[in-house]
Order: C-alpha cells, then sequence, then structure tokens
C-alpha cells in the first residue's frame, strides 16, 4: 500500500507541474499535502514495527511568529534553536535529542527517506529536503527523553517550499505541542491544519504563548470553541506562557512542571496500524477520483471504438454483402467453376482462340496467381478503405463532443488531438491490411467453387448440362469478339457465363445447396473482415491509442495496480477484513 500511495503522489506532482491546470491546482495540492501525511504515518508506522523502543517524539508546530522556536529553547532549557524576529526563520525540521544520543536516532533516516540528515551549520540555504538532529547538553526540567522537534511554520508565503518536511515531522510526533499567540490562534490555517490531525490520534496540548496577566480566561474560553469547531475529541490541556519583558521569553508555569512527562502514558502505539487504515479509506475516494476517471474514459474509448466498429460492419453488410449488385465474391467462386467446367480434351483452334480471349480474366480469377491488382481494383477494398475513413471522421466528432462535455478532463482533448495525429499511419495499414485480407480471402473463393463441383459431380445430368452451356458461352464470346474486334472482360467473359450458369444451378437440383453454400462464404467473410480488419488491425490500433498519451499529463495508473490497493485497503495487516 505504501509504494501506491507514492506512485499516486507522484503522479499528482506530475500532473500538477504541467502548464493549463489552474483550476485544479488549489484541490490537488491538498491531495498532496494529505497523500505526503498518509504516507509519513505509514513510514512511522514502519518504524514503531521494526523497533519497539524507538525515542519518543515531540513536535512542536504553530504559525508564523507563535514562538514555536523560543518554546523549543524554553522546554530544553537552552538557546540551541535559531530565534529570529522575522517570519519563516526556520524552513527546516530541526530535531534536538534530550537525554538519548544521536546513535539511538539512526533509523530516522529511514523514515525521512530522500530527505538528508544534517548538523546546525551544514545546510545550505536553498535546499529543502533536508533535517537537522542535534544533541542537547543541557539538562531540561520539563521534558522527558525524547526527540524534541522545532518546526517551520505552515502558514507563510514560502511555506509550500518546505511543506513536506514539516508534513513528515507532524507524522512523526507522538506527542503535540501547538503553539500560539493571542493574536494568531484563531486564524483559520491553525485549525484547517489541527482539524487534518485529528485522524492521527496524537496527544496533543496547546501552549498560549505571549500573554499578560489576567487574559487567558477569555483566550482559552475562545480556544476551546475553535478547537469544538475543528474536531470531535477532547479538548486538549492549555499551558499559559506569559511573557517577560526582562528577557524576551516565556516562562513555562511550575504547576505544569511534568506535564509533558505525563503525557507519555497517553501515547500508545498499538493502534496505529487501524489509524492508518481509517486515514486512507477517509480520503480513499478523493484521491483516486482523477484515476477513476482515467479508467471509465478508457472504458468509454473502449465503448466508442466497439459501436463504432459496429456500424462499419453493419454497413459492409448492407453495402456489399447483401447487395444485390455490389456483392462480388461469389461471382468470383461461380467465376473459378467455369474453370472446373473445363470439358476434358477440347482442342483446336476453338480452344486456343479462348484461352487468348479469357487470358485477362484468368489472371484476375486464377487463385494460384494471386496479383495484387485483384485487391486493387476490387468494389470490397474500396468500400472498406470508404467505412474506415468514416468511422475515423465520427471518432473524432465523438472526442469533441466529449471534450466540450468535459473541460476540466483534458483526458479527451489529448485523445482527439492524438488521433488526429496518428489518422493518416491507421488509414494506410488499414489499407494494407484490406488489400491483404482480400487476396488472401481468394482461397475460400476457391474452396467454395470445389464445393460446388463436388456436388455437381454428384448429379451427371446437371454437370453435363453445365458443361454444355460452359462451351455454348465461350464459342459465341469468340464469334463476337472476331466480329466486333474484342470487349470488356467484364461484359464478353463473366457477365453472360456467370447469368447461365447461376440460373441452371439455381433451377437445378443442387438449387438450394447453392444458396447455403453462397450464405455460408458471406457469413465467413464477415467473420472474417470483423477479426482481421476491424479487431485485430484497426480496433487494436484505437485500443493502444490511449496508452500513447503523454505520462507527465495523465495519471496512467493502471486498473490492476488500483484493484490490488483497494483490496489492501479492505484487509488488517494481520489479514482480517474490517467489518
Amino acid at each position: 500500500m505504501l509504494e501506491f500511495i507514492q506512485l499516486l503522489k507522484q503522479r499528482y506532482l506530475a500532473v500538477l507541474s504541467q502548464p493549463g491546470n489552474e483550476s485544479i491546482e488549489t484541490s490537488y495540492r491538498q491531495r498532496i499535502d494529505q497523500l505526503i501525511l498518509a504516507e509519513a504515518f505509514m513510514r512511522k508506522g514502519q518504524l514503531l514495527a521494526s523497533g519497539p523502543d524507538h525515542p519518543l517524539q515531540i513536535t512542536v508546530i504553530g504559525p508564523t511568529q507563535a514562538g514555536k522556536s523560543s518554546l523549543v529553547n524554553l522546554l530544553l532549557n537552552s538557546n540551541i534553536a535559531g530565534v529570529s524576529p522575522l517570519a519563516g526563520y526556520t524552513v527546516h525540521p530541526e530535531g534536538f535529542c534530550n537525554e538519548i544520543s544521536l546513535k539511538e536516532c539512526s533509523d530516522l533516516q529511514r523514515y525521512f527517506g530522500r530527505f538528508q540528515q544534517l548538523r546546525q551549520g551544514q545546510v545550505p540555504i536553498d535546499r529543502y529536503d533536508c533535517y537537522l538532529l542535534t544533541e542537547n547538553a543541557t539538562d531540561s526540567a520539563y521534558l522527558p527523553p525524547c526527540v524534541l522537534w522545532d518546526t517551520p511554520d505552515f502558514d507563510s508565503i514560502d511555506a509550500a517550499n518546505y511543506r513536506e518536511g514539516l508534513i513528515r515531522t507532524i507524522a512523526l510526533a507522538d506527542i503535540i505541542v501547538l503553539a500560539v499567540s493571542k493574536e494568531k490562534y484563531a486564524d483559520q490555517s491553525v485549525w484547517d491544519i489541527m482539524s487534518v490531525l485529528e485522524d492521527l490520534h496524537q496527544p496533543t496540548i496547546i501552549c498560549l504563548n505571549k500573554l499578560v496577566e489576567g487574559s487567558e480566561s477569555l483566550l482559552i474560553h475562545s480556544l476551546k470553541d475553535k478547537w469544538q469547531q475543528a474536531r470531535k475529541d477532547e479538548f486538549p490541556e492549555v499551558v499559559p506562557l506569559y511573557y517577560q519583558k526582562q528577557t524576551g521569553q516565556p516562562v513555562w508555569p511550575e504547576s505544569r512542571r511534568q506535564l509533558l512527562a505525563q503525557m507519555v502514558n497517553k501515547v500508545s502505539h498499538k493502534k496505529q496500524a487501524r489509524y492508518e487504515q481509517e486515514l486512507l479509506q477517509k480520503h480513499w475516494r478523493e484521491w483516486v477520483e482523477p484515476v477513476v476517471a482515467e479508467h471509465q474514459a478508457l472504458a468509454d474509448w473502449q465503448e466508442l471504438v466497439d459501436q463504432l466498429m459496429k456500424q462499419a460492419l453493419d454497413s459492409y453488410r448492407r453495402d456489399f454483402l447483401d447487395h444485390p449488385h455490389h456483392y462480388e465474391t461469389f461471382k468470383y467462386a461461380l467465376a473459378e467453376l467455369l474453370r472446373l467446367l473445363e470439358i476434358p480434351g477440347l482442342a483446336g483452334v476453338l480452344a486456343g482462340t479462348r484461352r487468348v480471349l479469357t487470358w485477362p480474366v484468368r489472371q484476375v480469377m486464377k487463385l494460384g496467381r494471386k496479383r495484387r491488382h485483384i485487391a486493387d481494383s476490387s468494389h470490397e477494398v474500396a468500400l472498406l478503405n470508404q467505412l474506415a475513413e468514416h468511422m475515423l471522421i465520427q471518432m473524432a466528432d465523438r472526442l469533441l463532443d466529449r471534450a466540450e462535455q468535459n473541460r476540466h478532463n483534458q483526458w479527451w482533448k489529448e485523445a482527439g488531438s492524438l488521433l488526429r495525429s496518428r489518422r493518416p499511419d491507421i488509414l494506410r495499414d488499414f489499407n494494407n491490411a484490406a488489400k491483404s485480407y482480400h487476396i488472401a480471402f481468394q482461397q475460400d473463393v476457391e474452396n467454395t467453387a470445389q464445393q460446388l463441383y463436388h456436388k455437381l459431380q454428384e448429379k451427371p445430368v446437371v454437370l453435363n448440362s453445365l458443361r454444355a452451356t460452359r462451351v455454348t458461352t465461350d464459342a459465341a464470346a469468340i464469334a463476337l469478339a472476331l466480329n466486333t474486334g474484342g470487349i470488356g472482360m467484364h461484359d464478353l467473359i463473366i457477365a453472360p457465363a456467370m447469368l447461365t450458369v447461376t440460373s441452371l444451378l439455381a433451377e437445378s437440383a443442387i438449387g438450394g445447396y447453392m444458396n447455403r453454400v453462397e450464405a455460408e462464404l458471406k457469413q465467413h467473410q464477415l467473420t472474417t473482415v470483423k477479426q482481421t480488419l476491424f479487431i485485430d488491425s484497426m480496433g487494436r490500433k484505437l485500443a493502444e491509442l490511449p496508452k500513447q498519451l503523454t505520462h507527465l499529463t495523465q495519471f496512467n495508473i493502471e486498473p490492476e495496480q488500483l484493484q490490488t490497493a483497494e483490496h489492501q485497503l479492505k484487509e488488517k495487516r494481520h489479514g482480517l477484513r474490517i467489518l
């Protein structure tokens, strides 16, 4: 699951980095922060699982000028944390090891991942992917053995630059110390982040800083109202910190000296796995919404392709297979049957002349010599190319409509643009596939003629009658050619012979068989065209087209990856389903 959360975060960052995404920037930024928090919280779970004796982590958070670094120094009884009157002075998480050594914190590097661990004075000013870890050399009266973290603010203009380090440090915390001042406690940014942190179930105290005597009661009451508006859990302990003019530092109340040591008793890691699951489940639908939208777009794309292919096949059936004048394939089978009806022993000038005159049609029909011009002159191939072109035009129109209906979804717009750029290549490949199919299908034409011929052999009377007709047709054609000086191949050779043979076959004892053979040939031809051209050629190329969309603008998370992650989401780590 952690790997999927990291992948999802990376995809959000990649998509948001592209121009033209201003409309979704706010919502995507929020989701990225949530994913960073979830990733860090899961990393904490791994940290706890690998080392039960992991040192206590206390994190001080708050808005600008709330006195976070001053509070850290107060708790450490030191001046080790850098303090400045300028907002945004602290930009890196800085941990101070109190009564523990740096060696005991070695596993923090694994938790922070790509963030580099450095010491004070080592951090380049323009780097935010690092954290500081320093040993505290003084004795603290207020802290148990722990790592106390000073953090950047979360509400300044530059906070976006170092926000990830802040979120990681917050997720690491066993105890949260919220530092607010009387000027900043009501800021919405404070309660936005405290609302988010409710899902982490971290024991919390609030330090109300920069107070003057007598003002705390009213402010604490207002704080409680703000808390109850933002969260449903119990209002935490509030520590008033009074400002000392002489030192410029806050003063920790003596009555709360042991508060942080006592807070340790509220820390429990037993429910960490459950809290992780609850955090993921709360935001899951929102996080994967663009991924699901892409998957739906892919499904809609495939449905559109299937719909347009069906329309193209319906047109192919209507305008070719079932058209009384345009369907040529069965005529080719009958022409092949004429060749099979040759009378053994026919010789002389008549036979020789006929071979010369019928040479063009033999070149076209003779299946042993398949030529490319068979496909080039085919009405079927021309029609198929027209249907393919019309299909892509309709596809482009539908994509334009989808893009207009989904203005905030770039998927359809980019898919339409990609289709326009790939259209010439798709049509060229389809044309080549159509020609190859047409030539290869001549073998099926020959098989159909063989079927008819073998059936005729069972009917000698019909066979002899057809052979006699074949001789008469050839003789008449030769005479006509000699008298007129030659006429067109189709009119002279194919049409008269075809009409005579078709009529005799239809009226003979095998008329029903011939109709059945023709129907079977049509169905086989439709199935072949559907599979070879519209599924394997056009359909496959259109189905693969969305995969060529740029990874920078799309999430490109496979449905199987999402399904695996969602299956893990429904399972506890020990394998029991959450009811």
